[in-house]
């Protein structure tokens, strides 16, 4: 039979070697009496033995795999020289297979391919045919160097005497005679051998699902796509052992081809069963088996076409080894297997009956429905398509183990090796990551630092109560159109292996959590992952933010802070791990960020969401000719020579490498960091009780949070594993511009409530003072009109240069209050401001711009409760002094005296809370 047939049925698993001392006998004569036969013609009685089809072709190449695999070795590097190892390659994987209890061989195809060309041309093309005798080849190579360890019971333990015992002996044995023939007993009491499995790896060529047609069925090849369902692991029936039903007589292994599989005949000459078998569970071969969804990857589905979905098919220790969200590359063939579940209904069997009485079941009987096929992919190697060099025999991979520093600088080659010494001997590592981090774009630096630190993240911790503090860092870039926005979420979902992209608007929640769903096959309710689930360990990179019903943003309130998702709906009562950090675009209220209004009017999200996030980054369009042209200079420089005008210091493969390495470190907080984190925070908080924060989303113990994973994944981004206040302070910086800039409308000081309340208070001193004073007889003075009806001059100062000259005159007066127990006189205020910037003063125009600023800043802090004016009498000082009075002395004959507010704290400039 020519096992090279597109369409013949797919068999995975080869014929294990049976043990000399068991001979299946050709006839067993079965007694009368044992079971009565009317009229039972022999048809297959003839004298002689039934002659082995055998392939000469694949012998051929088995013996020449098993040369392969026992003497192939490659050199290895040792101080500049080439070594040999002391055992060869393959030998030394066998016996750690053993030694780690295993039964998976992983074979490298650059090297079948170094050793002989021919039989890895023969195996490329025609893998399934030749699976078989391969499988056989690493049999005969582990019985030569362990041969106990071919066998599942290796002390000899005779499986035919388990099971309940009577107090005699004799009913066991009687009951056991009554089921199983002797020739059945002499083989259920062998030992049996176990399968060993073989996983190609590193194969040339990766092709897509979609580039999968029939001439790939039954060809080693290698397919790539993204994990969305995987089933249960369950056990699979490779290999069946069945008696005859009528006469006892033992059927040897039948090979099931993905369907519950019979014997056609029975093998006893003088009985024709074809119907009634028995199946030997204990001689019968199983492995265990699970079904995985696999959906092309995102960069491989063309311009307005779906994505296509494979069903890829693992068995014995490949299962488990992929997860919902997964990126991987599986190693295996393209089989044809049939489509079972469109005979009937899920769990109903598709069975006719006759007239004559006599029921026929199963699925040869069905002659007037057509059996149906379907195609899946049966993978014999998979692994995570981000870690390309993780392959082989190594005890971490194939157990699942989390890789810690020293696996992955294993798994680096020497050229990278020095690479990422020399980066991590950088002392100004920290700067040149962020000037790599998405070259294409011009400018953000800011946006740069957070998403370079998000990629680093903080660390995962556990409380004693067994209660998980996520250390992934969720960031939210609000700003005008064309403001490259989409390009960093496209930038991160390209350099992370585990990053999922989807747009809020086109995405529900069921979308983004996780959905029920039926299965087709089973009927059964599984569930589906969302993007969510599938950036577990990634990032999920949220565009349109702003446009999600608050609905859908309100179903990703427990991913974002607990990263967990809840199903409690069909039966399923599950709670899911949604270990990712969101990386979110959105557009401001309008289209355009109004400065005029705080950041939490400029957005349409709900605070919890809003306080769930990290860091905010608003980013403007804003018109400056400098900018505009260095920008216009990037852009066309990209277009005309892409690969030339964008050259980061270091590459993306590089910035790869360097943050999976960064990220197994988990830097702990010095005692003096952690007491600058409290100090900061605290000033935070106070800074949003006041006027200075009151536009922006309100400061909760989540940002105390965040300086922490900001200020680990500083440590990280530096591989360190002490966090030092430098690192705080960064975090603190990185936090207070994301959270304030361009958040405060500019200080438009035309206002006027700041002269209404200013000459309030002077007229009512001033109405005081004259009443007092004036004589009853002197009228009262004429108002000027002409000055009182001419129009101010405005003037307006950016918000930083306010909270610049707050924080200098508020810590000034401070100062003096502490040291002499006094306010500050107005003039001498005036005098010590404009000295100390002196320095920044051209001429004596702009000094005297300087002096009716800080005059008009004053009555601002006045009227927002910074300080308080004292006005007192200088006429007592005066007199006791030697010197005139002027005229402009007694018509001023007050002096102002300015003093901290008591809610002020001096040490912060902050408004007490």
């Amino acid at each position: 039979m020519d096992m090279s047939s597109p369409f013949l049925p797919p068999s995975s698993a080869a014929p294990t070697p049976a043990p000399d001392e068991v001979q299946t006998p050709r006839a067993i004569p079965t007694a009368p009496e044992e079971a009565p036969r009317r009229n039972r013609r022999a048809r297959n009685a003839f004298e002689g033995n039934i002659p082995v089809v055998t392939d000469p072709t694949a012998e051929r190449l088995r013996e020449r795999f098993y040369q392969f695999l026992k003497e192939y070795n490659e050199t290895v590097e040792l101080d500049g020289e080439a070594v040999e190892p002391e055992e060869n390659l393959y030998v030394a994987q066998v016996r750690a297979m053993v030694e780690n209890e295993l039964t998976t061989l992983y074979v490298n195809h650059h090297h079948l391919m170094a050793f002989d060309p021919i039989i890895t041309a023969a195996i490329d093309q025609q893998y399934y045919r030749f699976l078989p005798h391969l499988r056989l080849a690493l049999f005969a190579l582990v019985k030569e160097i362990a041969p106990e360890y071919i066998y599942e019971n290796p002390m000899g333990i005779d499986l035919g005497q388990t099971g309940p015992i009577t107090a005699d002996g004799s009913q066991l044995q009687v009951q056991y005679n009554h089921l199983v023939a002797p020739s059945a007993m002499l083989a259920h009491t062998s030992r049996k051998t176990k399968d060993f499995h073989l996983a190609f790896h590193s194969l040339a060529l990766v092709d897509s699902i979609r580039d999968m047609r029939m001439t790939s069925v039954g060809r080693l090849t290698a397919i790539s796509g993204t994990v969305t369902r995987t089933s249960e692991v369950r056990p699979e029936l490779l290999y069946g052992v069945f008696s005859c039903a009528a006469c006892r007589a033992p059927a040897p292994e039948v090979e099931q081809q993905f369907k519950y599989t019979e014997p056609s005949l029975c093998q006893n000459p003088l009985c024709g069963n074809r119907d009634g078998w028995d199946l030997s569970i204990p001689q019968s071969r199983f492995a265990d088996w699970q079904r995985l969804r696999v959906q092309e990857n995102a960069s491989d589905i063309p311009t307005g076409s779906m994505p296509r979905s494979l069903d890829v098919i693992l068995r014995a220790e490949q299962v488990e080894r992929a997860k919902p969200g997964d990126r991987c590359v599986f190693t295996g063939t393209f089989v044809v297997v049939p489509d079972v579940a469109q005979l009937g209904l899920p769990g109903v069997r598709s069975e006719i009956s006759r007239d004559s009485g006599a029921g026929v079941t199963g699925l040869k009987s069905l002659g007037v429905r057509d059996l149906g096929y379907k195609t899946a992919f049966l993978a014999c190697h998979v692994r995570d398509a981000a870690k390309a060099g993780q392959v082989g025999m190594g005890e971490g991979e194939m157990l699942g183990l989390s890789e810690d520093q020293q696996a992955m600088l294993d798994s680096l080659t020497q050229p990278e090796f020095d690479e990422l010494n020399a980066m991590f001997s950088n002392p100004h590592i920290y700067s040149k990551l962020v000037e790599s981090i998405a070259p294409t774009v011009y400018g953000h630096e800011i946006v740069k630092k957070g998403i370079l630190l998000q990629m680093m993240g903080g660390v995962h911790k556990t409380t004693p109560e067994g209660m998980h503090i996520r250390g992934d860092i969720n960031i939210c870039i609000v700003g005008d159109p064309s403001t490259s926005k989409s390009q960093f979420l496209k930038y991160v979902c390209n350099f992370m292996p585990r990053a999922v992209y989807t747009s809020g608007k086109a995405s529900s929640a069921a979308g983004l959590t996780a959905a029920v769903v039926k299965d087709e096959e089973s009927g059964e309710f599984t569930i589906e992952a969302g993007a969510l689930m599938l950036a577990d360990n990634g990032i999920c990179a949220i565009d349109e933010f702003d446009k999600m019903d608050v609905a859908d943003q309100v179903a990703i309130h427990e991913a974002m802070e607990q990263q967990t998702i809840s199903i409690a709906k069909a039966g399923i009562h599950a709670t899911l791990n949604a270990r990712t950090s969101i990386l979110a675009a959105a557009n401001p209220v309008g289209g355009r960020y109004n400065r005029r209004v705080g950041l939490r009017q400029n957005v349409a999200m709900s605070a919890p969401i809003m306080s769930r996030f990290d860091l905010f980054f608003v980013v403007l369009d804003e018109c400056r000719e400098s900018t505009d042209q260095m920008l216009a200079q990037h852009i066309v420089g990209v277009h005309a020579d892409p690969e030339g005008s964008v050259k980061p210091e270091i590459s993306t493969e590089a910035l790869q490498r360097y943050v999976r390495y960064a990220r197994t470190y988990n830097p702990k907080f010095k005692p003096e960091a952690a007491d600058l984190l409290v100090e900061r925070y605290r000033i935070l908080r106070q800074s949003d009780a006041t006027g200075i924060g009151k536009n922006s989303y309100r400061i909760t113990v989540r940002q105390l949070e965040s300086m922490v994973r900001l200020s680990e994944a500083i440590a990280r981004a530096n591989c360190t594993e002490v966090i030092i206040p430098e690192f705080v302070n960064e975090a603190y910086n990185l936090l207070k511009s994301s959270i304030i800039h361009v958040e405060q409308d500019d200080v438009d000081f035309d206002d006027a409530d700041l002269d209404m309340d200013m000459d309030a208070a002077a007229a009512a001193a001033d109405a005081a003072q004259e009443a007092d004073s004036m004589d009853p007889s002197t009228p009262a003075p004429i108002p000027d009109t002409q000055t009182q009806s001419q129009p101010k001059r405005k003037m307006r100062i950016t918000h930083d240069k306010y909270t610049q000259m707050q924080e200098l005159i508020v810590l000034h007066i401070a100062e003096v209050e502490q040291a002499t127990g006094a306010g500050v006189e107005a003039n001498d205020l005036m005098d010590w401001y404009l000295e100390a910037m002196e320095e920044e003063f051209e001429n004596e125009e702009q000094m005297e711009q300087e002096r009716v600023l800080l005059e008009k800043v004053l009555k601002k802090l006045v009227k927002d409760r910074y300080l308080m004016i004292l006005y007192g009498d200088t006429q007592d000082e005066l007199l006791d002094s030697d010197t005139m009075q002027t005229d402009s002395d007694v018509n001023a004959g007050k002096r102002i005296v300015y003093h901290l507010h008591p809610e002020v704290d001096g040490t912060s400039s902050s408004v007490l809370g």
